[in-house]
């Protein structure tokens, strides 16, 4: 099954014209004509069945022939907030693997030892979105704005917190921390890893500190190992 992405599309719609990029992608790339079939999703849950009508490269436009709600799977919701990487590849790699594993929120952190301090999310955006259809997602993961450590640890937080560092005071494995069907917010340092400071904010905040195994990890690799415990621990 193909799936195409339209955060602007709504149930109240009837009919519906793509950008004149994802137009040409439908038209010219995949090739559709007028009577095809498509399905849609606006990445909150709805599923849509629709028409070609008009079959232009340039304003693809569908009617809505059915909507379904599609519930999420997932039972658990798992928030990441990440450092960066310097190497922009790395950590859109980690978006996508997460995306195609299981992730509810992503938060971009700006940390003491940060080797990025600017991010382009329109690019995290489509990389996101790309992964969640190539997985065949209805619901979209949420891409936070990029966040300053200090600020973001002060904000609420639902459900389990768990900081991840590489330092050798007393940690939990972090399998071992998680609670099946809950909410579980991880935090995962750059490659400088966080500081002692850092370290220490997180703790007075509730946060418990968690090792993700005996090796240590890239950035990137540590996200994508948390994700995937969590996805392991809930299977």
């Amino acid at each position: 099954m193909q799936l195409f992405y339209n955060t602007s599309i709504s149930k109240n719609d009837t009919s519906f014209t793509f950008d004149k990029i994802e137009s040409r992608h439908i038209i010219k790339v995949l090739r559709k004509k007028e009577g095809d079939l498509i399905k849609i999703t606006n990445g909150n849950g709805l599923l849509f069945l629709a028409t070609i009508t008009l079959a232009s490269d340039k304003h693809c436009t569908v009617k809505i022939l059915d909507i379904e709600f599609k519930e999420k799977i997932r039972k658990y919701n798992i928030h990441i907030a990440i450092a960066p990487t310097k190497n922009n590849d790395r950590m859109e790699w980690f978006l996508e693997k997460c995306t195609e594993i299981g992730i509810d929120e992503i938060t971009p952190l700006l940390c003491e030892h940060s080797e990025r301090k600017v991010i382009k999310p329109e690019r995290f955006e489509k990389i996101i979105l790309t992964a969640a259809k190539q997985s065949l997602q209805f619901h979209l993961p949420k891409l936070n704005p990029f966040t300053k450590f200090s600020k973001f640890i002060k904000q609420e937080q639902v459900g389990l917190k768990c900081i991840a560092h590489c330092e050798k005071s007393a940690k939990e494995a972090f399998q071992e921390t998680v609670v099946k069907n809950k909410e579980i917010t991880i935090l995962i340092g750059p490659e400088g890893d966080f500081s002692l400071n850092e370290i220490e904010q997180a703790l007075q905040h509730s946060y418990i500190a968690v090792s993700l195994g005996q090796s240590r990890l890239r950035t990137e690799t540590a996200g994508i190992v948390a994700c995937h415990t969590v996805a392991l621990m809930n299977a």
